[in-house]
């Protein structure tokens, strides 16, 4: 038997990769709690997905409803599979800024302590085994805002020859900034992922995403910007834009082509790796162009809501380089932009958003 342990398998990135190496042929092991119903209420349960893969996959996938934070639990399943498991998928989180501040211990106890078990176990009882880990370009704090950015009409966007106009890269300090409750619990997480790496000599990867996307996305106000932009507009709901005009500036990369750059880092890991992971240049939007894009597939104008002041530590303007990995891994190829993201998320979603006359 050759294992895929996937935690946060009902969420937008941990589905995608149970559905990936299943059709690579491993056996996969998925831990899922459904805190995300706990963090943003119903409408972004992922019980639907859970289901979704159990019907679609049968034997091939086996799901858990672990904690992550239960040491106890979690050991009891490494243990049980133990050096059969042949890749450690990690990504299960607490993803919001604004949830954070509302309980620092639960974030801190998910994202960091959480993501410790996941180590710890992985060096007890399938040491061989790379981890992968979904951390994000929020472990830079707000230090991205400190770039020289000019604004135009629908966007923000950095200054012409800047060494980052192709894309802000892992060189970007992550000290002595502002992170945000969140941002601190995710640093945390992904320098332990480092240290294990480094330390122990395991193979690891933090994978600091950007705007992470996809038709399986539980999209709701606090989490899933491309995502809820579509479910706002095909509901009728009124979106709040967040400071920034409406023109900051996000790069979205698709499930699918994350999953595929996991693939790569698992046929050819490393120790202690760190990737900016993210749409880069071929895949970004503002707030603003993403409304235009969901306004001319619907037909319907977006419902809008203006509030002055941004979040606490958020990114006026982010687009990650993806050099870094590319250079480890050539053969990685990035298929989606955000016109494709978009429809694509409206098309998986017309029959649950679009109310019925």
């Amino acid at each position: 038997m050759t294992v895929a342990m996937v935690t946060g398998s009902g969420g937008l990135i941990g589905s995608e990769a149970v559905r990936h190496f299943a059709g690579l042929g491993l056996d996969v092991v998925g831990i899922d709690n459904d805190m995300r119903q706990e963090f943003f209420g119903a409408e972004a349960s992922t019980a639907w997905n859970v289901r979704r893969l159990t019907d679609e996959l049968g034997s091939a996938y086996s799901h858990h409803s672990i904690d992550i934070r239960d040491r106890d639990a979690l050991a009891k399943l490494f243990a049980r599979y133990g050096r059969d498991i042949a890749v450690v998928i990690h990504t299960a989180a607490q993803p919001s800024h604004d949830w954070a501040v509302r309980d620092p211990f639960t974030d801190f106890d998910v994202n960091a302590g959480g993501t410790l078990n996941v180590l710890q176990n992985v060096r007890e009882h399938c040491i061989e085994a790379p981890v992968i880990h979904c951390s994000t370009n929020k472990v830079y704090g707000d230090r991205p805002n400190s770039l020289p950015l000019v604004e135009l009409e629908t966007r923000w966007e950095i200054e012409p020859g800047h060494p980052y106009e192709q894309g802000i890269r892992e060189d970007m300090s992550i000290d002595a900034c502002l992170h945000s409750v969140f941002g601190a619990s995710k640093v945390a997480a992904d320098v332990m992922v480092q240290e294990y790496g480094r330390y122990f000599g395991m193979k690891t990867a933090c994978f600091r995403g950007g705007t992470l996307t996809g038709p399986a996305h539980s999209a709701t106000e606090l989490h899933g910007f491309l995502g809820y932009v579509m479910r706002a507009n095909m509901e009728r709901r009124t979106y709040k834009i967040f400071g920034y005009q409406g023109k900051q500036v996000r790069d979205a990369i698709h499930s699918s082509d994350v999953v595929s750059a996991f693939e790569a880092f698992f046929r050819n890991p490393r120790s202690a790796a760190v990737y900016n992971l993210g749409g880069g240049r071929h895949s970004n939007t503002s707030n603003r162009e993403a409304f235009a894009l969901a306004e001319q597939i619907t037909g319907q104008e977006m419902i809008t809501e203006y509030v002055e002041a941004n979040r606490i530590g958020d990114h006026k303007w982010w687009i990650g380089s993806t050099e870094a990995f590319q250079a480890d891994y050539p053969d990685w190829k990035q298929v989606y932009d955000v016109p494709m993201i978009v429809r694509e998320i409206y098309e998986a979603n017309v029959d649950k958003w679009v109310p019925q006359a």
